[in-house]
């Protein structure tokens, strides 16, 4: 089975306070994307396209090897996965969406992913259980009811799927929807989506704080 890796890479770093796109803020000396890329290719991936701002394509290009497909993004993460899975054609057998945000994901988790579509899975999601104690609110802000745990689990990325069954999902997809994962695109498609195990260290980057965090983590590598 031959699979292919998109890199979601064109949001902002605004949240990280950075001045540059959040991919390319520095982790131990590397900028977030290229950990994301070496994940998926470590991990069982045969090629990866990665999706840019459109106004700083030349500056993942400097820091990201000759091979990877680099493509510019759109307004929003559904349009530039649109562009991305456009981008990578029709040769590969999966198609991996990748946060480059989440740069410590280990490529364990990419193999699990690939194993379960290898298997005949449609769709597979990296999870994690909830362990927090979880409740809902009212508009004021007090606890109206307690929400079992149980059930719930945290998804991760890379998220992996037959490659014809995301382009039909996004296919049939609004143009104007935006949805917050690739799983939920072909879940509206009426695809049953599988989950394998995820990993702590596949935490998102998104504010100063988880970047120390990475940080940590990133030091014995």
């Amino acid at each position: 089975m031959s699979a292919v890796g998109i890199v979601a890479a064109a949001g902002s770093g605004s949240r990280l306070g950075a001045d540059r796109p959040k991919a390319l803020v520095g982790l131990a000396g590397r900028p977030l994307v290229a950990w994301a890329v070496d994940t998926l290719l470590a991990g069982g991936v045969d090629e990866v396209v990665v999706v840019t701002p459109a106004a700083e394509r030349d500056a993942f290009a400097a820091v990201l090897p000759g091979s990877v497909q680099l493509v510019d993004g759109g307004a929003t993460r559904t349009a530039s996965v649109r562009a991305g899975l456009l981008a990578a054609g029709a040769a590969a057998d999966a198609v991996l969406v990748h946060d480059a945000a989440r740069p410590l994901t280990p490529p364990e988790v990419v193999a699990r992913v690939l194993a379960a579509l290898a298997a005949g899975a449609p769709a597979v999601v990296p999870v994690l259980p909830v362990v927090d104690t979880t409740v809902a609110v009212d508009a004021a802000g007090t606890v109206t009811d307690a929400v079992p745990r149980g059930p719930l689990r945290r998804v991760q990325t890379p998220q992996g799927f037959d490659r014809t069954v995301l382009v039909a999902a996004y296919a049939a997809l609004d143009d104007a929807a935006e949805l917050t994962d690739d799983a939920a695109v072909v879940r509206a498609d009426g695809v049953p989506v599988t989950t394998v195990a995820g990993d702590e260290r596949a935490a998102k980057v998104t504010v100063p704080h988880d970047l120390r965090i990475a940080e940590l983590l990133a030091a014995p590598r």
